[in-house]
């Protein structure tokens, strides 16, 4: 039992759009009173309920559960909205178990979803399937919140018999579906939110978000690692604050350390935007829509809160998980544990044979290829026919146009390399790869020659990293 404390600060209120001090008492991880003082309130630390990443890929920040929350919370973050989907496409049913009990390890509050879409897609072999029924077993069991992204929305617009079996099961067992839909808008966009999805953060555009918002959907502003559309949607906020939340996606390690959703407050605060209509976006939305057991500094509820320097910068002082303060002054207080390995990685080494691509199979006769376009913090690509360079009749990379060659490596079992070129990379010489390759995690590499591609290729094979 954990003996009553109390703290004394400006009490943010957000739904009341009001700040003035109170005290806090806490006992047994409840907040057991709030009571407004009269005091000089010039120097107190502000008040607020935590932060939530409304929709996160543990695994893309190549940090197990444990790891994750332990730099987060020093950002203020005390709950995460979780696909264990990219776990889920190599690992299959253990990789979901994995990661609940990692994450039940720590005092934060991780609220994972079932996998939609394991695999991601039938053009890629993923390391294991996850059908209606597995998913339906999952959406059983109390840890799991939610549907996670319907990635599939060509199968939600076509009636796909399994994912609407997946869907069916979410609302048999009253949790929400989390949507994925790119470009999608008007008739089509409406027939994919009334099929039951409630959420979607691939909008790159405001027309496209704004759409979805006037069909009843919830838009959650993602900025993560990669993919960045936070300039593009944060106007919203303005008109359409009680409908919106954030979230990152896929956050790398070198990003959490610098900041989380708290870097995002800053910035809307920045840019003029009411600060109350933030935080109620950051902090009051994803409590509400995923119903999550995270307190809102409300007496009876759960003591899940931060304390803040100011509402400019957004600076974390301390935060508390169920009455534990877990953070303080810049750095964790959460203990971890050895976390176990598990993966799945069963392919040979390659040879430089194995990524040539001869010229007279692959070019047009007007002498072009298609060539993937890379768009800078987009995830989105564009399709160019371009002529390339060729030497000893075999297409190969041109540092110079800055077209590189890339392969996927089946990372489950032998099979053929899959071959392309790709621009805007921007890599001069040398190669890169990594099995960190999204959803099915195959190996994926570009590189400068095939010599190159190789050398990084085999690398990663022989290390057979764990994610």
């Amino acid at each position: 039992m954990q003996a009553s404390f109390t703290i004394t600060a400006n009490l943010v209120n957000i739904l009341q759009q009001k700040i003035y001090p109170v005290q806090l008492t806490i006992k047994d991880s409840i907040i057991e009173s709030i009571t407004e003082i009269t005091a000089a309130n010039d120097h107190l630390p502000y008040l607020l309920p935590g932060f939530i990443d409304s929709h996160v890929h543990i695994e893309s920040s190549m940090l197990v559960p444990q790891q994750f929350a332990r730099l987060a919370v020093v950002h203020g973050t005390v709950a995460t909205v979780s696909d264990p989907h990219e776990i889920a496409n190599v690992c299959g049913m253990q990789g979901v178990e994995y990661m609940i009990e990692d994450g039940n390890k720590v005092p934060f509050k991780f609220y994972f979803g079932a996998p939609s879409c394991v695999p991601a897609t039938q053009f890629e072999t993923a390391g294991a399937t996850l059908d209606s029924n597995d998913v339906k077993a999952l959406l059983l069991r109390n840890e799991i919140h939610y549907l996670s992204e319907m990635m599939n929305f060509p199968g939600v617009l076509h009636n796909d018999e399994e994912v609407a079996k997946k869907i069916a099961a979410a609302k048999e067992a009253n949790k929400l579906v989390d949507g994925h839909a790119p470009g999608l808008h008007g008739a089509i966009a409406k027939q994919y939110i009334d099929a039951g999805i409630s959420t979607d953060h691939e909008c790159f555009t405001a027309e496209e978000a704004l759409d979805k918002l006037q069909h009843g959907m919830k838009i959650i502003i993602r900025e993560g690692s990669a993919a960045r559309n936070f300039e593009a949607l944060a106007p919203l906020l303005n008109k359409h604050y009680e409908n919106i939340m954030f979230c990152s996606d896929d956050k790398h390690p070198d990003s959490l350390v610098q900041g989380h959703i708290n870097t995002l407050c800053a910035r809307a605060v920045a840019k003029g935007i009411n600060v109350y209509k933030v935080l109620q976006a950051a902090c009051i939305n994803p409590v509400l829509h995923y119903k999550l057991n995270v307190g809102l500094l409300r007496e009876g509820e759960k003591a899940d809160f931060i304390l803040m320097k100011d509402l400019k910068d957004f600076e974390v002082t301390a935060t508390y998980i169920n009455g534990e303060k877990v953070a303080e002054s810049g750095k964790s207080l959460i203990n971890t544990t050895p976390s176990a390995i598990i993966n799945q990685f069963n392919c040979n080494l390659i040879s430089i044979a194995a990524l040539q691509m001869p010229a007279y199979k692959y070019v047009t006769e007007q002498g072009l290829i298609p060539v993937i376009e890379a768009l800078d913090g987009e995830l989105i690509t564009n399709k160019l026919w371009l002529q390339l360079k060729t030497e000893n009749n075999l297409l190969v990379s041109d540092t110079e146009k800055d077209i590189l060659k890339m392969a996927v490596v089946n990372r489950y079992h032998n099979a053929p390399v899959a071959t392309c070129f790709i621009k805007n990379f921007g890599l001069q010489k040398g190669a890169i790869a990594s099995s960190v390759a999204h959803d099915s995690h195959n190996i994926i590499a570009v590189g400068a020659s095939d010599e190159d591609l190789a050398k990084a290729i085999n690398i990663v094979i022989e290390n057979k990293r764990w994610h």
